[in-house]
């Protein structure tokens, strides 16, 4: 277990990342590669507009891009999350699971990303699959290049054995109640070009 944690958390290679890069550009995705967190953030903040409904799930990679907080405290997004989070998890239920099923705007990162450009996101909730999938009008996911990997195979084995533990832990420690593996989609590739930008960052960010 300890060896598939160090090989699921060392960076790529150039010749890797520009590789991946034109695979997914194959795939009818938008690709930037920048160095580390701040500059991803300045890449996704360049693309949403001011007074933008904005969504994302409870990544870690957005937490240490800045970008969670950003959304948080910016009143110049309408950030999903900021009223969700004000609402009663009981009574508003399905108000909250309306808020966020079709944003203007999604930013989200990923699980695994393999080397021909197929993009991995599991969930236990499944609240950010939809979005992610369909429901947003815009995707930004924002990848570091550590969750680069050779196929399928071994993307759905760092979700099992680098991914869960990981999330498992934080939040037996945070909510007092473990993770599940529920749902797990796969990007394959866009109809058409436009909906979906990749920012790859050279630093590993995110687990």
């Amino acid at each position: 277990m300890a060896m598939a944690a160090v090989e699921f958390a060392e960076p790529a290679s150039e010749s890797q990342l520009e590789a991946l890069a034109e695979k997914l550009r194959a795939r009818n995705f938008e690709v930037v590669i920048v160095n580390d967190g701040a500059e991803a953030k300045a890449e996704v903040l360049k693309r949403i507009p001011e007074g933008a409904q904005v969504h994302s799930g409870k990544s870690k990679t957005l937490e240490d891009a800045g970008l969670f907080k950003e959304f948080m405290g910016n009143e110049k997004y309408d950030f999903v999350r900021r009223r969700t989070m004000k609402m009663d998890q009981k009574t508003q239920r399905d108000d909250i699971r309306r808020a966020g099923a079709a944003p203007d705007i999604m930013v989200n990162s990923a699980h695994a990303v393999t080397e021909e450009g197929q993009i991995v996101v599991t969930s236990a909730s499944g609240s950010q699959i939809g979005p992610i999938a369909s429901g947003a009008g815009q995707l930004i996911l924002v990848i570091g290049s550590q969750k680069i990997v050779p196929d399928l195979d071994t993307a759905f084995r760092r979700i099992r054995e680098h991914v869960f533990p990981y999330e498992d832990a934080r939040l037996r420690e945070t909510m007092g109640v473990g993770t599940k593996i529920t749902r797990t989609l796969i990007l394959d590739q866009d109809f058409m070009p436009g909906r979906t930008t990749i920012i790859l960052v050279r630093e590993p960010i995110g687990v």
